[in-house]
């Protein structure tokens, strides 16, 4: 992305920033209703496709400020580096602050911060699928339409505007292929083999509601006789979705369970499981611009880097959500899987009672969640 912009050029991103919201509209270019089609509240009806490039958006970005606050869900701050360091080489006149920290926390963050009057983050991009759908409901999102959003799976955008998945995520279980050798697991049934006592890792299933819902579809196909032949096996549990992972290669075991991977890794070492038929889960990872948010330009401009065609094709785990986009040629799309559970995960995030006596349940088998969170405790207004 080139960073020749004249004065005269900034001088008058920055007088046309307005107008180019409200004719390229940020996508908010309205049709007016038939009268008496709609209620007055329907205006949204309207909301249009970006049509402006990442160059015009980058434009209004800097002359608005030059700033973007990112409430990113992760495990560890580590998972931001990448999305940093691209962003800083595309575009080196906004500075990007990201906070990583569990969904579950940023939510119920940006909740106090709108009730207190001390909003932080322009863009939300959480796990937390149902807290969209919530802060629709509330008036809290801003309705926005970045380019490609026509090519996003349906299932991965909200018809408004209000939200649009802007990266695939799946969670099976993995393992250390040396290790693992000829006798390796191949689906979760296998997963409670005596050869493999004391030799997994997993992610508490009673601590992130993906890995709960991964739990649960195991518990659905095998039974509870299952969950208590892994609870047999004495898994190590840790906090973040990360850690199962890292347990499998750092050597200190053979089998990790509840963390996402890729199906076209060419790593030598650890191989993360697609299953052919027994049950893994996918989802679109929801974002959102605050309607408060304080650098909506720049948020616009990350919502339509993130969805571009260059951004969505290094997809690392050969998924992306765009339907005209295929990163990996060998991999279906993700909705294709049957096994992926793409529709159920967002219905089961709704469910908020069920994933409560779900976790309640798990903590019978597995004993209580036990640690500090894996990004350790950012407070109230991490970013500021």
């Amino acid at each position: 992305m080139s960073t020749d912009f004249s004065r005269r050029r900034l001088l008058a991103a920055g007088a046309g920033a307005g107008a180019g919201v409200a004719l390229a509209g940020g996508a908010v270019g309205q049709a007016s209703a038939a009268p008496g089609s709609r209620s007055p509240g329907a205006a949204l009806l309207g909301v249009r496709e970006e049509r402006r490039s990442l160059e015009e958006l980058y434009e209004a970005a800097v002359a608005e400020g030059g700033k973007l606050v990112l409430y990113q869900g992760g495990d560890v701050d580590s998972q931001a580096a990448a999305v940093r360091t691209a962003w800083a080489a595309a575009f080196p006149e906004v500075e990007l602050t990201v906070a990583v920290d569990y969904s579950k926390y940023h939510d119920v963050r940006v909740d106090n911060q709108l009730a207190t009057g001390t909003l932080v983050p322009d863009v939300v991009q959480l796990q937390t699928l149902q807290d969209f759908t919530r802060w629709k409901r509330q008036g809290k999102l801003l309705h926005y339409k970045p380019a490609g959003f026509s090519e996003v799976h349906k299932g991965f955008k909200d018809p408004d505007g209000a939200w649009t998945s802007l990266m695939v995520i799946a969670f099976s279980f993995m393992y250390d292929i040396q290790a693992a050798g000829a006798n390796a697991p191949r689906t979760p049934a296998d997963l409670v083999d005596a050869r493999w006592r004391n030799a997994i890792a997993s992610s508490y299933p009673h601590d992130d509601d993906a890995v709960l819902y991964l739990y649960s579809l195991y518990q659905r196909t095998y039974g509870w006789d299952w969950v208590a032949a892994m609870a047999a096996q004495q898994p190590q549990f840790a906090r973040g979705t990360n850690t199962p992972g890292a347990a499998v290669t750092g050597k200190q075991k053979t089998i990790g369970v509840g963390g996402s991977g890729s199906a076209v890794s060419t790593s030598t070492t650890l191989k993360w499981v697609l299953p052919d038929e027994a049950p893994f889960m996918a989802w679109g990872q929801r974002a959102a611009i605050l309607k408060q948010a304080a650098h909506p330009a720049a948020a616009k401009l990350y919502m339509n880097w993130q969805l571009s065609e260059a951004r969505q094709k290094a997809a690392f785990n050969g998924w992306s959500v765009r339907k005209d986009i295929t990163p990996n040629a060998s991999l279906r799309p993700v909705w294709d899987f049957p096994n992926a559970n793409v529709e159920g995960f967002p219905k089961f995030m709704e469910d908020r009672a069920e994933i409560e006596r779900l976790k309640q349940t798990f903590a019978l088998y597995f004993g209580e969640v036990k640690g500090d969170p894996s990004p350790g405790w950012l407070g109230l207004h991490p970013g500021r």
